[in-house]
């Protein structure tokens, strides 16, 4: 089993980063594999609802200058994943949520799949960039791993988000939670548990 790891800050190895690895080394004492993905620090192309992703069924975006399209090669052979990002203005990065939005817009295998999100912030707008996060899973039918509060660290610094003790508490909670529930996952499929039935999708205008 694999998580992917999206690290969504401008900088390599930063507070977000410090919090994915003290996640990533939970799940590896679980001996699942971990990567974790740095979206980069150049910018990234917001999506255009161009339909070009689904016009040949690539699962591809259309735009291929950055590093969308080098995530979602990997997406088949992942298992879970956790997105991270820095607080910006109340909310996540400009950055991964640019990211997300082709992301999710072009791929077709993230169903069933467990997500989480973590964010990283020097003090306030937390929850709300936290909230955002969230909201690609529950549109996607997949199921959110928690934590023992939100997933948050505190810090300006990677070494202040060492310092912040129940942060850091809350990410290894976060990668036993990831690996409890991959392990659930697979033994349900090695014991014949079957994936729901779907229902034709019904779509209604509130405009009409």
């Amino acid at each position: 089993m694999k998580v992917l790891l999206i690290n969504g800050s401008p900088k390599v190895k930063g507070c977000t980063y410090t919090a994915l690895c003290e996640v990533a080394k939970e799940l590896e004492k679980e001996n699942i594999q971990t990567e974790i993905f740095h979206v980069g620090n150049k910018p990234i192309r917001g999506c255009m609802a161009c339909g070009g992703c689904s016009k040949d069924g690539s699962s591809k975006c259309a735009f291929d200058d950055d590093t969308v399209n080098i995530a979602l090669e990997k997406v088949k052979e992942v298992d879970g994943f956790i997105f991270g990002s820095p607080v910006h203005y109340a909310g996540a990065s400009g950055q991964i949520t640019s990211f997300l939005d082709r992301f999710f817009y072009a791929g077709d295998d993230f169903q069933y799949k467990p997500g989480a999100a973590i964010v990283s912030c020097r003090r306030g707008g937390s929850t709300a960039a936290f909230e955002q996060l969230n909201k690609y899973f529950t549109i996607s039918k997949m199921p959110i791993v928690s934590s023992q509060y939100w997933n948050m660290v505190h810090g300006n610094t990677p070494e202040e988000v060492k310092q912040d003790l129940e942060g850091m508490q809350t990410m290894r909670t976060l990668g036993k939670n990831m690996a409890w529930l991959l392990q659930c996952i697979d033994a349900g499929k090695k014991s014949g548990v079957s994936l729901p039935e779907e229902e034709q999708r019904a779509i209604t205008n509130f405009i009409r």
